[in-house]
């Protein structure tokens, strides 16, 4: 075990139990109690001392006994509407894996974009994040990585072996997967789970309901824009592949698709019950107004799709369905316990009065709004280089809204930027798993993903500035 790892063992509860015992008071009793658990958690997630799931089981065990809050009501932020969104999420990218579909999207994006180097890169950017909407980034990557790994051992292979340009070639791909996996998550709801655990802030606390077509509305064009400024700095700026000429990546493509062979019958449910899903989310707010007695909701479409998945017969005769209950043991329970754990900490940050003291403060304060919206963007972004963002967004969240109700601005202006911040992770390999992914390949070095991904930190860092100062008031 790694010293980092013993040393938070120890130092996350000796803390704990150091702050609750303090002679005097830093905000109230309830108050310090849900900093000592707090501090507690941020340690063990920082150091991964154990799981960063279990880590969020503590206020289950923690809050009730301090008199944070009853065990029913902590108990209740695990069973959030927003845990079970992402719960048919997470079925709904079960059962697009299982059949195999994922990897046809993938392929037949690839394939209509192109097979001249650039091209090539182009493709499987735009195929990366096109998955990462609707499936892990991880799982998006995993699938990508091997087909481009083919790519590049046709270049490696070929008359003249592995040249400069065969090697910046290389570079783009693999660093064009990563970054498209991460920017492509930002585009949904159910992309990336900052994002959930930031609407389940809102819901919870607030009151405050952002809809699957109104995430979209700011996701995907700040994905596209992301994404797309990745493409031409790898391509055009620090690793161009200038006379580079191949066609046999045409031959890998169209091999790939035959092995997969016909669309199956599977597939091809798979595909309506998706679509039918995603048709719903977006219109959802038009199907209310026409049919108000409906109520639909995202938590209510997610579930549709997760059951209708798991009850659609493919052969009735052998029972044969879509995806079985056993299939659910690759599912990501531990996510799901992880929104619960930080959706209780703002519950217990709010209900103990820290939101309402941090607000306090920043209103007493003379700061520039713009100001402290660039730093808190900032530092989300170039933290979440280090610890888990679904942590990082869990604990820090709460706080953003408190600032913002200082600074007398709406909470969704400062919180969806900073909330996005931390899935822009782009410049080291222990950031966010598609970073690891593609490190592992044998292709990158640290130094040059950190040097492409230290740009592409700054850019997204000005690019959440305007959309703070200039986009989120047209919207919202």
């Amino acid at each position: 075990m790694e010293i980092s790892r013993k040393l938070g063992l120890f130092l996350g509860p000796i803390l704990f139990f150091v702050i609750i015992n303090l002679p005097f008071q830093l905000v109230s009793e309830q108050g310090d109690a849900v900093i000592g658990v707090a501090v507690w958690m941020v340690i063990w997630w920082i150091t991964e001392a154990v799981s960063i799931s279990v880590t969020a089981l503590l206020p289950l065990l923690l809050f009730p006994i301090l008199k944070v809050m009853p065990m029913t009501d902590v108990g209740a932020n695990y069973g959030s509407p927003i845990v079970f969104l992402f719960f048919g999420g997470f079925v709904m990218a079960l059962a697009l894996e299982k059949v195999n579909l994922h990897k046809r999207i993938a392929l037949s994006i690839i394939k209509v974009t192109g097979t001249t180097p650039n091209k090539v890169v182009l493709g499987f950017m735009i195929a990366t994040a096109s998955l990462s909407m609707w499936i892990s980034n991880t799982a998006s990557t995993v699938v990508m990585l091997p087909i481009a790994m083919s790519v590049i051992g046709l270049l490696i292979n070929d008359a003249d072996g592995f040249t400069k340009n065969d090697q910046n070639f290389a570079l783009s791909v693999m660093l064009g997967i990563a970054f498209s996996a991460n920017a492509g998550g930002i585009a949904t709801v159910i992309g990336t789970p900052p994002n959930s655990v930031m609407i389940g802030l809102l819901e919870n606390e607030y009151n405050i309901e952002i809809s699957f077509l109104k995430w979209m509305v700011i996701g995907v064009p700040f994905s596209f824009v992301m994404i797309a400024i990745s493409y031409l700095v790898l391509v055009k700026w620090m690793f161009p592949n200038k006379q580079l000429k191949f066609t046999a990546s045409k031959e890998v493509i169209n091999s790939e698709l035959q092995k997969l062979g016909p669309t199956s019958g599977k597939e091809k449910m798979v595909l309506v019950i998706f679509g039918i899903t995603v048709f719903l989310w977006i219109f959802r707010t038009l199907i209310n107004k026409i049919f108000p007695a409906l109520g639909l909701s995202d938590t209510i479409i997610s579930m549709f799709a997760a059951i209708s998945l798991f009850a659609a017969p493919y052969n009735l005769r052998k029972g044969d369905f879509l995806i079985h209950w056993r299939d659910t043991s690759k599912l990501a329970w531990g996510i799901l316990i992880l929104f619960g754990g930080g959706l209780a900490l703002a519950k217990g940050m709010s209900v103990s009065g820290i939101v309402d003291m941090v607000a306090n403060a920043i209103a007493a304060s003379e700061i520039s709004i713009l100001l402290t919206a660039a730093l808190l963007i900032f530092l989300m972004l170039f933290m979440t280089e280090l610890m888990s963002n679904v942590a990082l967004v869990a604990v820090l969240a709460p706080v953003v809204a408190g600032i913002a109700i200082g600074l007398e601005i709406p909470i969704l202006y400062l919180l969806i930027p900073v909330t996005i911040a931390s899935s822009c992770a782009f410049m080291l390999p222990m950031a966010t798993p598609p970073n690891a992914i593609v490190f592992a390949s044998g292709y990158i070095r640290v130094h040059q993903m950190a040097r492409v991904g230290i740009m592409l930190n700054l850019i997204a860092v000005g690019l959440l500035i305007l959309m703070f100062q200039f986009i989120l008031p047209l919207i919202f």
